[in-house]
């Protein structure tokens, strides 16, 4: 008895050093990525042109790296915020922890080579070698064209400086160990001929984040399976206020089906009307946390593109209710 005991002891002991040694190569021997390039980006008039478009309205960088205006529609941003950071992602959007969108502005880069910037940009690694928190998609910035990430680093350099030191983000367990796993290698795929819509919309869809959003998470945040562009990831916007993500999948009843190209088009372009993206919001009205007035600055012909290729995924019927309003009693 006294023997099979000591073997359970020693079983039990190795299965607990065992599973420490894990955890320390996880918290500490991870992520394993390449040590940052030796690169330096050619600042050309064309990159930073490029590189606006894309920050702006494509992958829609300066939307999470400024202050946002919740008491407008869409939530704009906050003039002369552009790059400071300070966007929260915690808890109460269903994430595993706090995380705090970084200073992007040279106040806050100003000691990153491009190559550490093209690092956390396209493998999520920051310039001290720890993991970043995959609100960024950076898996999905990693498959773009190289020289699209150029353009963003050409562009962010020419970011007026705003003095802004954000709070450090807090991963929840387990996160904080499953958080090094996560970063990988960039994959870079060609930037698709635009005359082929199919695939340079799906591009831009990619790049954009469309499918970040439009597509639910479990509670494991993994994307259900077979529910690509269905929508229904929601998000409290505080006051009571719930909103959730359209399905953009070409069924006819729940989706986009019945839209034209023309009318796909319009239904963002609408948004870069100066008086309507004006519109204020009060209490217990409809708001969004979609970028609607940055995507409205998108080329007709790339928002053609992205409905061309919306219009080949399969179509999943998924009923959305957009929008959910309950008072918060007052204590």
């Amino acid at each position: 008895m006294k023997k099979t005991l000591r073997i359970v002891g020693y079983v039990l002991l190795f299965v607990v050093v065992a599973g420490a040694a894990a955890l320390s190569y996880v918290k500490f021997a991870l992520p394993n990525i390449d040590a940052p390039q030796d690169l330096h980006v050619e600042a050309t008039p064309e990159r930073i042109e490029r590189g606006k478009y894309l920050a702006y309205h494509v992958t829609v960088c300066m939307d999470c790296h400024s202050a946002r205006d919740y008491s407008v529609f869409s939530a704009p941003l906050v003039a002369g915020s552009d790059g400071k950071g300070g966007e929260v992602f915690d808890q109460k959007f269903g994430f595993p922890g706090k995380f705090i969108a970084r200073n992007i502005t040279p106040f806050n880069l100003k000691d990153w080579t491009d190559g550490e910037i093209y690092r956390a940009i396209t493998s999520g690694v920051k310039k001290d070698g720890t993991p970043i928190f995959p609100v960024m998609p950076y898996a999905y910035y990693g498959k773009m064209d190289k020289e699209d990430i150029y353009s963003i680093i050409a562009f962010v350099r020419t970011l007026k400086p705003i003095e802004n030191t954000t709070e450090e983000p807090r991963a929840d367990f387990p996160m904080n160990f499953i958080l090094n796993t996560i970063p990988a290698e960039a994959n870079h795929g060609k930037l698709p001929d635009p005359s082929n819509e199919v695939e340079y919309g799906k591009y831009l869809v990619y790049s954009a984040g469309c499918f970040e959003c439009h597509t639910k998470p479990d509670d494991k945040g993994q994307k259900v399976s077979g529910m690509d562009f269905a929508g229904g990831w929601s998000f409290n916007l505080g006051d009571g206020k719930t909103v959730t993500s359209a399905n953009i999948t070409p069924d006819k009843e729940t989706g986009i089906g019945n839209y034209t190209k023309e009318a796909f088009i319009t239904r963002f372009k609408t948004y870069a009307d100066s008086t309507y993206k004006a519109h204020p919001v009060g209490k217990g009205e409809f708001n969004t946390i979609m970028p609607w007035t940055m995507y409205a600055g998108m080329s007709e012909k790339d928002l053609g593109s992205i409905y061309e290729y919306l219009k080949t995924v399969k179509p999943v019927k998924n009923p959305i209710e957009r929008f959910i309003y309950k008072p918060v009693a007052k204590l």
